[in-house]
């Protein structure tokens, strides 16, 4: 018998809806796509093969080779555990606002890490210095079109097959922009009509995976005209929702798929009979330590 691998298990994600929050808003459904059933807890495992496959398809990179990568948290958890698959030493520069399970996650996958005070902007930047230097290949999720690919050949096309085409409005935060590109160029394909709503913080909000880019640092792969909507969440309205759905819902999700799911609740006030799919895109145990959600925080 041939049994899969750990790359196998990449995607094929349960599609579930809610059944108390929102529960009464005019024959809506609002369904959540569990992205942390994921090996490695996040959307981001989907991009990660796909990126380091793509490279080595194009013959840019062999196993023992070095990839670099500039990473809030979940693409770099993801990249370390396909590193460890695939036979790749991972060097992974994050802000030090990130969380100590996500260092502790990637560190756990054998990757070396290095933190920056900078932000994302000072991370990508160096990416690229320690790449002109030969350090490594940078795989680039940001500019990398195997990142939408992923989407579009995986989770777009899971979505439209789990709701058997009824869906009419899918909601995604936007980060790097992948999953929302991807997956809009598919739905849309299959019917025009389906509304695509992209989440991006309020100002002065901090929400991990969510990101108001300066212009100069704006993802390439990114293409304004996929999305209908853009929406600003707040950081209060997401962390207030994030709680809410482990102790109601009980899913236990992160930050940025809190604000997915309080943008869905405020669409389905201004909808009927609509069909609402939003990203939970990682896991509510790598934000722990931040003490987001203890009891007081109410």
């Amino acid at each position: 018998m041939d049994y899969p691998t750990i790359a196998d298990c990449v995607g094929h994600t349960p599609l579930v809806r809610l059944q108390r929050m929102g529960a009464n808003t005019d024959g809506n459904q609002i369904l959540l796509k569990l992205e942390g059933n994921n090996p490695a807890g996040s959307v981001k495992d989907r991009p990660a093969l796909s990126m380091i496959r793509l490279a080595e398809q194009q013959g840019e990179i062999q196993p023992g080779d070095t990839l670099i990568e500039a990473t809030s948290g979940n693409t770099g958890i993801a990249l370390a555990m396909a590193a460890a698959m695939m036979g790749y030493r991972m060097m992974l520069i994050m802000p030090d606002s990130s969380t100590m399970e996500r260092r502790w996650a990637m560190q756990a996958y054998g990757a070396e890490l290095i933190l920056v005070s900078n932000g994302m902007e000072g991370a990508r930047d160096l990416a690229l210095s320690m790449q002109s230097q030969g350090q490594g290949k940078v795989l680039n999720q940001f500019g990398n079109m195997a990142n939408p690919e992923a989407h579009y050949v995986s989770t777009g096309p899971e979505i439209w097959q789990q709701t058997a085409g009824r869906i009419t409005h899918f909601v995604s935060s936007m980060g790097t922009t992948g999953t929302i590109m991807g997956i809009s160029r598919y739905l849309k394909e299959q019917n025009p009509a389906v509304c695509v709503v992209g989440l991006q913080p309020s100002d002065g909000a901090s929400i991990p995976g969510i990101r108001r880019w300066p212009e100069e640092y704006l993802p390439t792969i990114f293409e304004r005209q996929r999305v209908d909507q853009i929406l600003d969440i707040g950081q209060h309205e997401a962390e207030s929702t994030m709680r809410q759905l482990a102790r109601e819902e009980g899913i236990f999700c992160g930050v940025s798929s809190g604000g997915a799911v309080y943008a869905a609740l405020q669409l389905a006030l201004q909808l009927q009979n609509a069909t609402i799919v939003a990203i939970v895109c990682d896991r509510g145990d790598r934000y722990l330590s931040s003490g987001i959600f203890a009891p007081e925080q109410e």
